[in-house]
């Protein structure tokens, strides 16, 4: 029986993630999830992808304060602005605003990253339209609400980087929202087009499409690669390029999940190309936009 194994919310885009024995799900995904991001002063957003470092902060919601914390710089609480003056935001697929969490949360990151940095948080007026085969929201994630992964994806992933003489991958370099456990064939998450989690309904929206950042290690934030994405090349290429890990999801009933739910799944999907016979590693760059999370 396929079951919640684990829960994360990452409170800051491409920084630390927290873990929960249970979590709500509002319509952009769970609680606190990526609601805010760290953006250069034109609104670009800070990610691993260059900036590594962002790995090792911890961030911490704690009612209506953010509580920072990363190796070499002092910690720092900053009260959370709800509303307030904003400043531009982006994803790889929205543009917009979000709220100025002050200039005490800007010179934190700013001195940890060595750039001007400004740290913004999800604004009341909000709008965002995510795309894919289930359509949603979301907050400042990449592209979707949720990303679900299993465990047995995992498994299989770390027995192939084994072969090759590598040294296994832990789960959070991934950075999923949903890690399931008990399903026997690896990358089943994929095949799921609509399942009920606790009181939460979710459908599939598309295969996550990865980046450099699994590559980086989530607990130094220092990069570490090749791997996983060096093996993920040898059979998990998507058909219009890169390497996937994962399944993005968007709300189709907020409610509640907890740890040990047990996984419904509601429909189903034939066999997805990108999950058929190992291929060779890849030998140029992705055609499309590769996402971090």
């Amino acid at each position: 029986m396929a079951r919640i194994a684990r829960l994360t919310y990452y409170p800051v885009k491409g920084c630390a993630g927290t873990s929960v024995p249970a979590a709500e799900v509002g319509p952009a995904g769970l609680a606190h999830d990526r609601v805010f991001q760290v953006v250069a002063p034109d609104g670009d957003f800070r990610s691993q992808r260059r900036y590594p470092a962002l790995a090792a902060v911890r961030p911490k919601v704690d009612g209506g304060k953010l509580e920072l914390a990363a190796p070499g710089i002092e910690d720092l609480v900053v009260d959370i602005r709800h509303d307030g003056p904003r400043h531009p935001g982006s994803t790889f697929s929205w543009h917009g605003t979000g709220v100025h969490q002050g200039e005490e949360a800007a010179q934190w990151f700013s001195e940890l990253l060595g750039l001007p940095s400004v740290l913004i948080g999800v604004a009341p007026d909000h709008e965002r339209v995510t795309g894919g085969e289930t359509p949603g929201t979301a907050a400042f994630a990449d592209g979707h609400a949720l990303l679900v992964a299993s465990e047995s994806s995992l498994d299989g992933l770390n027995e192939r980087i084994a072969s090759r003489g590598g040294e296994p991958v832990p789960m959070d370099r991934f950075r999923p929202n949903i890690v399931i456990s008990g399903w026997i064939e690896p990358h089943t998450e994929d095949e799921v087009r609509a399942m009920t989690l606790g009181t939460a309904k979710f459908g599939y929206a598309k295969q996550c499409v990865r980046c450099t950042v699994p590559m980086v290690d989530q607990e130094t934030g220092e990069k570490a690669g090749p791997e996983p994405i060096r093996t993920l090349a040898s059979y998990r290429r998507h058909p219009d390029g890169g390497v996937t890990f994962g399944m993005k999801a968007a709300v189709l009933r907020p409610g509640q999940v907890t740890v040990g739910d047990e996984v419904i799944v509601h429909s189903w999907a034939g066999p997805n190309p990108s999950t058929a016979a190992a291929e060779p590693p890849l030998t140029a760059t992705a055609s499309r936009p590769a996402e971090s999370v």
